[in-house]
């Protein structure tokens, strides 16, 4: 009775789950450590240095890091990701004991590179296994459990702070705990099935092809990039983590180390929260798939109007140049610019996953959405990459702040023109081929038994989801 009710290894959930752990045990070790000041070089010079790099490899290798993921396939690609992590968070250790700066500097690079990848890797997996109708509560799952890396990676830090005060540097016994814990993940990064394994509950193979041919892929990339709908998204791609740096040159302004420590704790689970509302506003909504859009992005609309709105009020009461006492958590007024954070990190949720839902939406096939998501991850790099650099500039927070929210601005009603143009299905245009009609091979390559009976459509299945769900993989 038990097994019955436990979810398929070959299910898109049980697949989805897998990704958000390897991203758990690697990049939400990353930013973990991040939050305990290891990240931090004490050398301002060289850890702008190793951004810089970092940023610029994201960017050029997200272009092709979906064509990577597609040729490889997910998980060769997502293995590949995360084994940059590794090398960057090892490079800190080695900067920490033997202050190696030119090892950090090519980890910057390397790690760049597997952010482009394992991104890439992750999109397509997150966006194209799990049924349309579902798509939505697949982000929240993602998104909820990466940012619980980067919540315990807060707890320890303030526990450290609290007891011991700021983190001025990070002993050898966690660096190997935290690579240790990373190891695993590349591990479980070997544990996804190939695409063309996974079933859904319909019963719908996901793709019957594991990987295409490298010509076959240029040709896909191209198609991809020129595809209209991408490119009025390029701007909401751009701006999607372009506020960030804005947002912690705020809290670094206003709060002491033990309140920064405070906010990371605050920051990830306001994360977590919006990643649920993206479920429920882009899944739950009694509506066909075009209005639930229409509405997820009002909703993310006024959220961020609302948030901007009241940080534009704070912001115009201090400047670069105001001396400010820092903040701590029982100083009075502590509550405002807290509770601002708090909207800023619950809008940024509801903005990324209406960007994953939206590309989503525009197609189930998973070589062009992996082609989609390294595309969205470059385009976010360059964004993040330019906003950093203003930052470093010293320009004005105003000027920070409004260009941030203006760039939001122009972007959501883009957002809305390609929602308003969905289709509220795409399985009758789009080839779906069902588990009765193939054979699965060794290699987990799938093989039509009948070329002309693999164009159903999700109506035409008249096999229930119990008797699909004893599939073997």
């Amino acid at each position: 009775m038990l097994c019955r009710r436990l979810p398929r290894y070959n299910s898109p959930w049980v697949q989805v789950l897998l990704v958000s752990f390897v991203f758990f045990t690697t990049v939400g070790m990353f930013q973990a450590i991040g939050n305990l000041g290891a990240g931090g070089t004490q050398n301002i010079k060289l850890s702008d240095t190793t951004n810089s790099v970092l940023y610029v490899l994201n960017a050029f290798v997200g272009v092709v890091a979906g064509s990577i993921n597609n040729v490889l396939g997910p998980r060769l690609t997502l293995f590949m990701g995360a084994l940059g992590y590794v090398v960057y968070v090892s490079a800190l250790w080695v900067y920490q004991v033997k202050a190696v700066a030119w090892w950090l500097i090519v980890s910057g690079a390397i790690v760049g590179a597997g952010a482009g990848l394992i991104w890439a890797a992750q999109g397509a997996i997150m966006m194209s296994y799990p049924l349309e109708k579902d798509k939505g509560r697949s982000f929240s799952m993602f998104w909820a459990i990466n940012n619980c890396g980067s919540l315990m990676g807060g707890l320890i830090a303030l526990g450290i702070d609290i007891s011991q005060g700021a983190v001025s540097s990070t002993a050898t016994s966690t660096y190997i705990a935290f690579l240790a814990v990373m190891l695993c993940g590349l591990c479980l990064s070997w544990t996804l099935l190939p695409p063309g394994r996974v079933v859904r509950n319909d019963g719908s193979i996901v793709e019957i092809h594991n990987y295409v041919s490298v010509k076959e892929e240029i040709k896909g990339l191209w198609a991809a990039v020129k595809t209209p709908y991408i490119l009025i998204l390029v701007p909401m791609f751009f701006s999607s983590n372009y506020f960030l740096s804005y947002q912690a040159a705020f809290a670094f302004a206003l709060f002491d180390a033990q309140t920064r420590a405070l906010n990371a704790v605050i920051k990830s689970s306001a994360q977590i929260l919006g990643a649920i509302v993206v479920g429920l506003l882009y899944d739950k909504v009694p509506m066909g798939r075009r209005n639930r859009g229409l509405v997820g992005i009002a909703v993310t609309s006024v959220f961020i109007i609302a948030a901007y709105g009241w940080g534009l009020s704070y912001q115009l009461k201090f400047t670069r140049s105001t001396e400010l006492v820092k903040m701590h958590w029982n100083s009075p007024g502590f509550g405002q610019p807290i509770a601002i954070l708090v909207l800023y990190d619950i809008g940024d949720a509801l903005y990324q996953g209406s960007a994953y839902w939206i590309m989503g939406a525009l197609t189930n096939d998973p070589f062009t959405l992996a082609r989609y998501a390294g595309l969205y991850k470059a385009v976010q790099a360059a964004g993040s990459a330019i906003s950093f650099g203003v930052d470093a500039a010293k320009t004005p927070y105003l000027n920070e702040h409004l260009s941030s929210w203006i760039m939001l601005l122009v972007c959501l009603p883009l957002a809305a023109y390609v929602i308003f143009h969905l289709e509220d299905t795409n399985y009758k245009p789009e080839e779906v081929v069902y588990v009765d009609n193939v054979n699965v091979g060794p290699e987990g390559v799938v093989m039509t038994k009948d070329e002309d009976s693999n164009k159903r459509n999700s109506l035409d299945v008249g096999i229930s989801v119990v008797e699909r769900a004893d599939v073997k993989v």
